[in-house]
Parts: C-alpha cells; sequence; structure tokens
C-alpha cells in the first residue's frame, strides 16, 4: 500500500475542496490510500497526524496563499516540524504542494516555493504537476492546468465565491490528476 498523507489549512473551505481532489487522485490509483490531516485553526497537529506524517510514503503541503504566502497556521505546522527534523524522519519521502487563492496570480508560486523550500528542508523529493498548461485561445477555467502551474498544483477562489462554487472544474480536475501522478511517483520511487 502506498501511504500518502496531505497536511493542510484551509481558512474559508477552498483549499479543503482541492484538498479533497488531490485525494480522489491519489486512492484513484490501485494500492494507494490518502490520508487528510487538517490543521486546527491554531495551526496545530494531534500525536497521531504527526505519526502518520512520520510513516508516510509522500507528503503534500496546502494552503491558501495569504498576502503572498502561506496561511500562518501552516507556517506554524511548519515551525514545529523541526523536530522530525532533526532526526531526518521525512527525508526521501515525496513531497508535493498546492493553494488557493482569489486572484489568477495572487502570487500564488511564492507560496509553492515556501512547501518546496520546507521540503528541501526535510530531504524530501519534490514532485511537480508534470501537466503542460493549457495556454491556446480556445483554453479556460475549464481545462486541465489553465493556471500554469508546473511546479505545484494552484487554484482560483474569487474571495466571494462559497466552497462549492470554486475551486472548480479544470482547477479541480488538474488536483485530481496531481494526485495520481503523486501517488504512482511514491509507489514508484518506494520500489
Amino acid at each position: 500500500m502506498t501511504n500518502v498523507v496531505i497536511v493542510y489549512f484551509s481558512g474559508y473551505g477552498h483549499t479543503e475542496v482541492q484538498a479533497n481532489a488531490v485525494a480522489e487522485g491519489i486512492r484513484s490509483v490501485e494500492g494507494s490510500e490518502a490520508r487528510m490531516l487538517k490543521l486546527s485553526d491554531n495551526g496545530e497537529l494531534d500525536e497521531a497526524g504527526w505519526a502518520a506524517l512520520d510513516s508516510a510514503d509522500a507528503i503534500v503541503y496546502g494552503s491558501p496563499t495569504y498576502m503572498g504566502g502561506p496561511a500562518w497556521q501552516f507556517k506554524k505546522f511548519a515551525d514545529a516540524s523541526s523536530k522530525p527534523w532533526s532526526t531526518q524522519n521525512w527525508k526521501d519521502k515525496i513531497a508535493g504542494g498546492f493553494t488557493t487563492s482569489a486572484t489568477v496570480n495572487g502570487d500564488k508560486f511564492s507560496t509553492i516555493m515556501y512547501f518546496f523550500t520546507l521540503s528541501q528542508q526535510h530531504g524530501q523529493i519534490w514532485c511537480g504537476v508534470g501537466l503542460m498548461a493549457s495556454n491556446a485561445k480556445a483554453d479556460g477555467p475549464e481545462k486541465l492546468n489553465w493556471t500554469g502551474g508546473y511546479s505545484g498544483l494552484l487554484a482560483i477562489a474569487p474571495s466571494d465565491s462559497a466552497p462549492d462554487e470554486f475551486p472548480a472544474g479544470g482547477d479541480l480536475d488538474t488536483a485530481r490528476a496531481y494526485g495520481k501522478r503523486l501517488a504512482e511517483v511514491a509507489r514508484r520511487w518506494r520500489g
């Protein structure tokens, strides 16, 4: 069984929708399991959550992008990960990341790079989206990777939208495809 853990924070529910789509993609790969760990409103994770991360084959990081970076709750979790860092518990695990913000850009790349840096501090192996961008005139929000994220998964959720409205369409299809890729890469890496 390939064990992928998604650790994320979601302030308004949009990033949780994205996390669920990533988990669907992971579960679509036979022999793969997705476990979701939602950080508390105080950015905390219980001991069972930390143990799940230690035993994972892959860890996927998720947070909305607020003011050009991850939510403070995610940063608090990342700072607390110095304990598994000190013993290199996550070394050689596959890593990936996803984020949502209200605008097309919203400096989401800064959040993805934060996740990448965190993963490299832990000695992990980063897995990008692996999809070409849909960038022709005829392409729009219903297409795969229409936001053009290569390093990590990006989604848009307008500030006045409800989680059952956005992210939607191509963003969720891209999340499922990314989850599938993460599970396949983790299984291949495990040998």
